[in-house]
């Protein structure tokens, strides 16, 4: 690999361990819940990525690290093989902690050796396959701070993940509104120059009604006078399938709130603070957020709607609340960004659109094993769009189509509203 791409696969190496540098050995291995994954797990299975898919196939007569760690450390290739069911990972006291390290550290050098004893002809195949492992690696990196989240909370002695002084910042959120937006033709999809996920191609054409969008996300304080107005307990508001899950579920708030006495509190990744009611609502599920958007007499965007608007608002990404910038918790907007008519348009949450998670037209998966990677999950899930406050800066674009089941809360996920114009 050049050695930008080398300086980047060791730099994303070393984020995740830092992810977990917090973490007592005990807190790797468990399993709060079916969708979470052990951080171990996390950390063997993004190496077990890339000794399968690189290491074994342009390293001539390579012996894997552990015969076991492909039944171990696979998530849902088929093709390569049988595994540990997702809802067991966290019965497995073996691997340790620290046999997991050794296969980092292991995988981690022999991939760094091999890159100086590649034919000319493997380089370009090997490098994109490096580049998608790294982005891999990084997509684990937000799943270690949400599946780290989620273990923390469930524990009654309430752990903290990064011990931080909690700055209260005061200022006002302006008022919503909505900006207009033009029908027509727009390209949709990845086209040009760098990675992306295949599920971003072919870029291709849409039509587009007048449509307007949210110039900022819903906020804790709108989230609770949705509470307030007898939004969990008022059926003609959801989806027949949400209605199920609220009542199956005994949603009354979203997730990681807590009322205590007359007020509410959050848990975030450094601590329970009080609700900030500034703060962009997070941990929604989809069928919370369309059920908001009813009750405010709007919608949500389609994901069409959502890239275009992104491209014509200004909106740069180095703006945005990212992983970066240290906060690991959606922000208050009292600064609004003047280059852009749609604020907070990159990073905070991840926002729901009202897309179905389906192909573009002519989308074809690679061939093999690593056209498993997106492709096969294009059924029974939404769509989401502009990265999260625990998303690498570097990993997103307006393009990145993010996917989840309706029902999940446990992602950092958020609102904005949109209507027709």
């Amino acid at each position: 690999m050049n050695s930008a791409l080398q300086n980047r696969f060791l730099q994303t190496r070393e984020i995740s361990e830092r992810i977990c540098a917090p973490l007592q050995t005990e807190d790797y291995v468990i399993q709060s819940m079916d969708d979470v994954s052990p951080p171990k797990w996390h950390l063997g299975h993004t190496s077990w990525f890339f000794e399968t898919f690189l290491l074994g196939k342009f390293q001539k007569n390579y012996q894997p690290f552990h015969e076991k760690y492909n039944f171990v450390f696979n998530s849902y290739y088929e093709s390569i093989g049988s595994r540990v069911l997702r809802p067991t990972r966290g019965l497995l006291s073996r691997p340790t902690v620290n046999d997991v390290y050794q296969y980092r550290k292991a995988i981690t050098d022999r991939m760094t050796k091999l890159t100086n004893n590649l034919d000319d002809r493997d380089r370009s195949l090997f490098d994109l396959l490096t580049d998608l492992g790294v982005h891999h690696e990084q997509q684990h990196q937000e799943l270690l701070y949400m599946d780290i989240k989620h273990i923390l909370s469930i524990n009654p002695l309430r752990p903290v993940y990064l011990q931080r002084e909690n700055r209260q910042i005061s200022g006002n959120v302006p008022a919503m509104k909505f900006q207009n937006f033009k029908g027509g033709i727009y390209d949709i999809g990845f086209r040009g120059e760098g990675f992306a996920f295949d599920n971003e191609t072919p870029a291709h054409q849409v039509l587009l009604r007048d449509f307007k969008l949210g110039n900022r996300l819903v906020t804790n304080r709108e989230y609770l006078e949705f509470m307030s107005d007898g939004g969990y307990s008022n059926p003609l508001l959801w989806l027949s399938d949400g209605w199920y899950a609220v009542n199956q579920n005994h949603w009354d708030s979203p997730m990681y709130w807590e009322k205590s006495d007359d007020h509410w509190e959050i848990m975030t990744l450094t601590g329970w603070h009080p609700l900030n009611l500034d703060e962009p609502v997070c941990h929604v599920s989809f069928y919370e957020a369309d059920a908001f958007a009813r009750w405010a007499g709007k919608r949500l965007p389609s994901e069409e709607e959502w890239e275009v608007a992104c491209n014509q608002s200004g909106a740069s990404i180095q703006t945005g609340n990212f992983v970066e910038d240290g906060y690991l918790h959606p922000r208050p907007l009292y600064k609004e960004d003047p280059n852009s008519n749609l604020q907070q348009i990159y990073g905070d949450v991840w926002e729901w659109t009202g897309s179905a998670y389906l192909p573009y037209p002519g989308f074809k998966p690679a061939e093999g094993a690593i056209g498993e990677y997106n492709g096969k999950f294009m059924s029974n899930q939404m769509v989401l769009r502009g990265g999260a406050c625990v998303t690498p800066r570097n990993h997103i674009r307006a393009t990145y189509r993010n996917f989840f089941q309706c029902d999940k809360r446990w992602p950092f996920t958020g609102i904005r509203l949109a209507a027709d114009a």
